[in-house]
């Protein structure tokens, strides 16, 4: 999980930050303002300043915000001087928008506020519907408007074409004014409160926001066209209120509440996708009728509110300390305790005593740190970096206010340590926070009129700073408050701790299962002893564990060295282990039978392992076994669906028929267990351990399970290559999409949800524990994925849409294919691993587009979908997604914090030399920005930071070749080529459209080092033809072959795909890996397929294999030259 922040506001207006992975308060890099109260996402956080000025603090990022300007250029065809500026009447403008109807001159399109910069001049669009233009980039048509094509025609009377300009946003890490209309008239009020949310009401658009004010007169203000892409949004609305406004807190969905001065809340209803601003008003009578409300604070579906007689439905402020709500769980979203915050300021940490005397291993894990019976401090205490927990729920916290006390919420007191506690609870808001609910969509529910209000103890806080804070002494108490010191450069003193106005949530992701370490100090050190621990850095903690590692690995070989010469006391063992499982019987009727399994390993003289796996079964009251010896065995596969824990077997006979041997558990335990120890055999027999090497073949599977094989030196041979149907594929932790690596050990991967991971190093994780797995490099690792579902309807001339369909049609829920019934209720997680974690709700990203609704019509099942109606649409079909989510643990770490759609690193062979550059790494983010990799090694495989490089469109597919030669895939299907790239210009300089191949939509794109291969959307794999060093963008496309899925290009060329309907001996199979054979300098594009394990495949990269087979004489000598690039799949 991405580290995230939590914002607060001192007495003095000064803002802070608080990361999840951090241990101090911040102060705000831009800290020239007084600030009254913020309120942050993960993006961004809005404040109101002393002045009673709005303002933006837009955090940061490698990735710019970058927005296009389009003007449209019309002429119309004249017989005497051809075509011209001169047109009809009735046309639309000269220069237009690309309706026509708006006059939009280029010398008029002026930036919006200070906040932007042009980015260049204006240029003329050349790429019209992913093909690339004529010189100028007209398009043409019969008229005004009209159909427009790239061609010119005999009957072309008019023509356009499109300029296009960028403007970028360059107030990033400051705060930036809010810019207001001229007119006094149409000026908000100064405003009083604010709260930002609405970020998750729907999937689309991506990155919108719901900026929510009230002003001093008691006015409720929106703010239009908050975005990522328009930070600062465009202008104010008033909204209509039934009386006058105190406060307003808005959730991360639809929630919006707001409190009135006669005590009263209301209730915005109506609020979705289309209409963000909502469209009524709900009054909600206060908890009792004596004491109204003051203060509403709101997340996911749940509410928290102060009311006047000082009853905390949320919060206590006597202490000005930040307090977080811990336990709260869909069944008690009121949750359990509170957990005050107690941790220093940045600044203190100058203050503290001077520890580097004491850093060393020697002196950190002697006497001099632990005091007399006490132990030494755990890792878990002494290490300064936190675990790294998966995405966990938005926490959405806004402080609540009092009219007594201008603090809505309160403030952290000392302490330097901190401790991971209670981490099976959920998490919940920060005191004065708006409370996250869980991480659901709300379904339908009571109005909010009719919902109970819960009362929340209070007296709570006022104990937890003294439990949490234990072995200190009483003075250090967070309710001894001192005054502050008024110049920043002046420290706290022993009893001055920081007094809060405001905390702000909403942008604070936190974890149940690894949450922050701020609520408690480690008890019976002292601050000195804590700061040092603190001090200390994750890579000290590392070569710490390497010293001592080795240490105790040469004293080991010292003392085994006086026994070698005795003889072995066994000379041979027989270990048996035996369970019941369930078997995929082969033969017909196919069913699940109850079978006994034993697993018999023998140990040789020379120590050598077996293993042979025996299967008992009954046939017609026959009892019958089978065995399969685990040293023929070619793959351990986990077969995970909705009902059963079951796992499959391979060996090359039975991956050549596509049929593997299914054995299932009746626990997820028991499974796991089998698995392990399957696969510690297999490996065993095998003597493969350790981590992967350099150059091993990675792939994934339709389930998101990784693979590894060591490629053997004939796998690549021109003359009798190794089978593929004979690799050993073994499993290693985590769960992935993609997967990219390179021979210097330097792997990339990219979730479900897009994360970015890089490998550590490590192997096993998961169910793969104990000996199946390494002891460091192993963490815990979350995905999300959606689960789709239509809904299908048939006009009915008496009624409109129904859901009653013709008896040929397909279900009326069902999947993409219609073939299979689908409903909201029956439809279950991908498996059992996988939890519900959101609501269903509209899909409005499916190709082909949506109406307001959600729905696409065509006119019939099945057909080409689009998003508005015609008159001769009969049928529609509306997408419903669902998100899931898998925790589990594997050899990677999170590279945050820009999540990826595709990723691809430069091979290279190991003969090549090295010039000491970084190694090259390119990426496409999920919104389609082309970044490049800074600083990326092998001692550092994760690099330092993203350089973007600019493109005219969004991207879905990059690869880069072995001499550093880029090509990408637009998401319209066009290709493009990088020109000048070089490790001393590693973006290069101006991308070269490249033609798709006729009537064609590419989606993939992987270089080697000559070759290039794309991928259509049909599944059509195509060889780019004609590349040379003087003319690398090639001449043309040939076809190579189809019913492709995947294409992976290696350092000498070969190629590998996933590829679908291959033949196996009782039905055709999907996701299979496939070698290209017969490839060779002079034959580039092979001239057949090897046939490996499958189905079920789904992604496999061959980038770091450049293992070279053993030269013959007459096999023609092959460049040494660096390997080259893959292209990810896209989405």
């Amino acid at each position: 999980m991405p580290n995230s922040v939590l914002w607060a506001v001192d007495l003095f207006g000064r803002v802070y930050t608080l990361s999840t992975a951090g241990q101090y308060w911040e102060l705000c890099k831009d800290s020239q303002l007084e600030f009254k109260r913020v309120s942050a996402t993960t993006q961004c956080c809005w404040g109101i300043a002393c002045d009673n000025q709005v303002y933006v603090y837009v955090c940061a990022s490698d990735v710019p915000i970058r927005r296009r300007e389009e003007a449209y250029e019309n002429q119309r065809w004249n017989p005497v001087g051809g075509f011209c500026e001169k047109l009809l009447l009735s046309d639309r403008w000269a220069w237009s928008d690309v309706s026509g109807l708006q006059h939009r001159p280029l010398d008029g399109v002026a930036l919006p506020s200070p906040h932007w910069e042009w980015e260049s001049d204006w240029y003329v669009d050349e790429n019209f519907g992913g093909e690339p233009t004529e010189k100028g980039g007209w398009t043409y048509a019969i008229d005004f408007p009209a159909t427009y094509t790239r061609d010119k025609k005999w009957n072309s009377c008019v023509r356009r074409r499109k300029w296009i300009r960028y403007r970028r946003y360059k107030s990033r890490d400051i705060w930036a004014k809010i810019p207001s209309k001229d007119d006094p008239k149409e000026l908000p009020d100064p405003f009083n409160d604010l709260s930002v949310g609405g970020w998750e009401i729907t999937e689309e658009p991506v990155g919108r926001l719901s900026v929510w004010a009230v002003s001093l007169q008691g006015k409720v203000w929106y703010r239009e066209d908050v975005s990522h892409s328009n930070p600062e949004g465009s202008s104010w609305s008033l909204l209509d209120t039934p009386g006058e406004v105190v406060q307003i807190s808005c959730g991360p969905h639809d929630l919006l509440w707001a409190t009135l001065w006669e005590g009263q809340a209301l209730v915005r209803e109506g609020i979705n996708r289309s209409n963000p601003k909502g469209s009524s008003w709900s009054v909600v009578e206060p908890p009792g009728s004596e004491n109204g409300v003051m203060h509403v604070s709101v997340g996911v579906n749940v509410v928290w509110a102060v009311t006047k007689d000082q009853k905390v439905w949320g919060i206590g402020c006597e202490d000005r300390t930040v307090y977080f709500r811990q336990g709260v769980t869909p069944s008690e979203l009121s949750g359990k305790t509170w957990k005050a915050i107690v941790v220093a300021r940045e600044c203190d940490r100058s203050h503290s005593g001077s520890s580097s005397s004491l850093l060393s291993a020697g002196c950190f894990f002697g006497d001099e740190v632990r005091g007399s019976g006490e132990s030494a401090p755990s890792d878990t205490d002494a290490s300064s970096e936190v675990e790294r927990p998966g995405p966990g729920q938005p926490l959405p916290a806004e402080p609540l206010d009092d009219s007594k006390y201008p603090t809505g919420s309160s403030a952290s007191g000392p302490g330097a340590g901190r401790t991971a506690e209670d981490t099976t609870e959920d998490a919940c808001p920060a005191e004065g926070s708006r409370a996250a609910g869980p991480d659901t969509h709300p379904g339908p529910a009571p109005t909010p009129a009719e919902l109970p209000w819960t009362n929340i103890d209070l007296k709570e806080p006022k104990k937890v700073p003294s439990h949490s804070a234990a072995g200190f002494p009483e003075t250090t108490s967070l309710s001894s408050l001192g005054l502050l010191p008024l110049g920043l450069e002046e420290p706290y003193g022993v009893d001055d701790h920081p007094l809060w106005a405001w905390v702000s949530g909403g942008g604070c992701v936190v974890e149940a299962c690894a949450m922050p370490r701020w609520f408690t100090v480690q008890a019976g050190l002292s601050p000195s002893v804590q700061t040092l621990s603190l001090s200390i850095t994750p890579a000290q903690t590392a070569a710490w564990r390497k010293q001592i590692f080795q240490q105790l690995t040469e004293r080991t070989k010292r003392e085994l060295e006086n026994f070698r010469h005795y003889e072995q006391a066994v000379e041979q063992s027989v270990w048996v282990k035996t369970g019941a499982l369930q078997w995929w019987c082969d033969w017909k009727p196919h069913k699940w039978v109850d079978v006994r399994v034993a697993l018999e390993q023998f140990t040789g003289h020379d120590g050598a392992r077996d293993s042979i796996l025996f299967i008992y079964y009954v046939v017609h009251e026959e009892k019958k076994y089978a065995h399969i010896f685990l040293n023929e065995v070619v793959a351990l596969v986990p077969v995970l669906n909705e009902t059963k824990h079951s796992f499959a077997l391979y060996t090359p006979e039975r991956t050549r028929q596509r049929w593997p041997v299914r054995l299932a558990a009746a626990t997820e335990q028991d499974m796991n267990d089998w698995l392990a120890l399957l696969s510690l055999s297999c490996c065993e027999s095998r003597k493969v351990q350790g981590r992967p090497s350099p150059q091993a073949i990675w792939s994934i599977t339709c389930k998101g399970d990784i693979f590894v094989s060591e490629p053997s030196p004939d796998l690549e041979a021109h003359e009798h290559p190794l089978p593929c149907d004979q690799m050993f594929w073994r499993q290693i932790g985590g769960h992935l999409r993609m997967v990219e690596a390179n021979s210097q050990g330097v792997v990339w991967g990219i979730g479900y949800d897009h994360t970015a991971w890089v490998y550590t190093g490590g192997y096993g994780g998961g169910c793969f524990q104990g000996l199946a797995s390494s002891t460091s490099n192993i963490y815990t690792q979350s995905d999300v994925k959606c689960v789709h579902i239509y809904e299908n309807q048939r006009w009915n001339p008496v009624t409109g849409y129904t859901s009653r369909g013709l008896p040929t049609d397909r279900y009326m829920w069902s999947d993409a294919s219609g073939l299979q019934e689908c409903t909201k209720a029956g439809t279950k997680p991908p498996s059992l691993q996988w939890a519900w974690v959101s609501d269903w709700f509209v899909d409005f990203s499916v190709p082909g587009g949506t109406d307001q609704e959600g729905w696409q019509y065509a006119s019939d099942f099945p057909a080409s979908y689009h998003g508005s109606k015609t008159m001769k649409d009969f049928v529609r079909r509306r997408c419903w997604a669902r998100k899931c989510k898998l925790v589990t643990s594997g050899p990677w770490l999170e590279v945050p914090p820009i999540t990826l759609r595709d990723v691809s690193i430069i091979p290279e062979s190991p003969d090549a030399e090295r010039s000491g550059h970084s190694i090259a790494l390119w990426a496409i983010s999920d919104k389609g920005d082309v970044l490049c990799r800074l600083g990326v090694s092998a001692l550092n495989p994760a690099g330092s930071s993203w350089l973007h490089v600019g493109t005219d469109q969004p991207f879905a597919s990059i690869s880069i070749g072995a001499c550093y030669q880029v090509w990408a895939v637009a998401r319209d299907g066009s290709a493009f080529y990088r020109g000048s790239v070089y490790p001393s210009q590693p973006a290069g300089d101006c991308w070269y459209h490249i033609p798709s191949p006729p009537r064609q939509r590419l989606k993939q794109v992987s270089v080697g080092q000559t070759s290039v291969y794309a991928l259509d959307e049909n599944g059509n794999l195509w060889y780019r033809q004609g590349i040379t060093p003087s003319y690398p963008q090639g001449s043309s496309w040939e076809h190579v072959s189809n019913n492709v899925c995947r294409v992976s290009v290696g350092p000498l060329d070969q190629v590998w795909v996933i590829a679908n309907k291959v033949q196996g001996s009782h039905s055709l199979s999907r996701g299979t890996v496939c070698h290209r054979t017969g490839v060779q300098p002079h034959e580039p594009k092979g001239h057949g397929w090897d046939y490996g394990i499958g189905g079920g495949w789904d992604h496999i990269s061959v980038r770091a294999n450049a293992t070279r087979a053993p030269r013959s004489s007459s096999q023609e000598q092959e460049p040494s030259a660096p390997p080259e690039a893959h292209g990810p799949v896209c989405c």
